[in-house]
């Protein structure tokens, strides 16, 4: 069978389709995140998830369809009831049988958009753990990156640094196009700190978010010519596939031998169709303590706390706790 072929539509879609990668292990926040429960599927600031904000953030129905998800074995009933919780309806639940970074999960649900909806379709690949502010910005950036993808570029979202972080990738911005995007210069990878604050004091860099957006077909064609065995074995992956209830498992023999690489290396530092959003609504992947409390609201003393903690001469201090009430006294983080 294919997967993908299930309702297929073929006229162009004014919508677009998120894709939610969620099969990351977020080992970076232990103890809390842990391989069996990862970052995306906890509660961290807030009644929701992870995962669950990236949800709420594309169910506005006028401006998104149904949302594709890609995940892990170990995590598709965790993807399914945080999704009925918050009753969203997903468009398929894509299960990887092995890791092998995010050109092979995008590959797969590129080719999957693709079978259901058209290879014009318009996907919007999204990280399930990062923590975004879904303001006005947010909103003008994704009209942007929408009018650029329809005109045939790779766009990646690019955030105004507001310090000069070492834990990104940075983008060096290039003239502007047409559609409000501007060309990509070149990718950066994560710098060193003198580097860092060099093109913070610059100007003209942005950091790499790791959001994308293209029409589903483009970027087959872009992994077709740069990447070719990721393309070829997501492709024979999906129609391979088998359905069980709301996933569809990808084959894993198939999946398997698509090389490990990211869609950074596959094809965004490698085309000349690439494009960059510049940015400057609130963002973070939550990759560390520090910036899960950077993100938190903060008490007079700088104290972020979640869950039951009387804190008592502490300052500066992320707290949480899930079941037991906590007492902090005299700590200064």
């Amino acid at each position: 069978m294919s997967a993908g072929d299930d309702e297929i539509g073929e006229s162009k879609l004014s919508k677009i389709i998120p894709v939610i990668m969620a099969g990351g292990k977020g080992t970076r926040l232990w103890p809390l995140s842990r391989a069996s429960a990862p970052k995306q599927f906890i509660q961290f600031i807030g009644d929701r998830t992870l995962f669950q904000a990236t949800l709420a953030r594309v169910c506005d129905q006028t401006l998104y369809e149904a949302p594709v998800v890609i995940t892990n074995e170990d995590f598709r009933f965790l993807v399914a009831e945080q999704a009925r919780e918050l009753g969203v309806k997903l468009s398929g639940i894509l299960l990887e049988p092995v890791a092998r970074n995010t050109a092979p999960a995008v590959a797969a649900a590129a080719a999957f958009t693709a079978g259901r909806f058209g290879e014009d379709a318009i996907l919007q690949v999204l990280a399930s753990d990062h923590e975004i502010v879904a303001d006005q910005g947010y909103f003008e950036a994704i009209a942007i990156a929408r009018k650029t993808a329809l005109a045939g570029k790779l766009v990646t979202f690019g955030i105004t640094p507001t310090e000069p972080a070492t834990g990104y990738g940075y983008i060096e911005i290039g003239d502007k196009l047409k559609t409000g995007a501007h060309a990509v210069k070149r990718f950066v990878e994560k710098p060193a700190l003198p580097d860092a604050e060099h093109m913070l004091s610059a100007g003209g860099f942005a950091w790499n978010s790791g959001i994308f957006m293209f029409a589903a077909g483009q970027v087959l064609q872009e992994l077709a010519t740069f990447a070719p065995e990721v393309e070829t074995a997501a492709r024979a992956a999906l129609a391979k596939a088998t359905k069980d209830l709301d996933f569809i498992r990808l084959d894993a023999e198939t999946f398997a031998a698509s090389p490990d690489i990211s869609i950074d290396y596959a094809i965004m530092e490698r085309t000349s169709n690439a494009a960059v959003v510049p940015s400057s609504f609130t963002w973070s992947d939550l990759g560390s303590w520090d910036a899960v409390w950077k993100l938190g609201v903060r008490d007079a003393a700088g104290n972020v706390a979640s869950g039951h903690a009387t804190l008592v001469n502490t300052r500066n201090s992320l707290v949480m706790s899930r079941t037991s009430h906590l007492a902090v006294q005299g700590l200064d983080g």
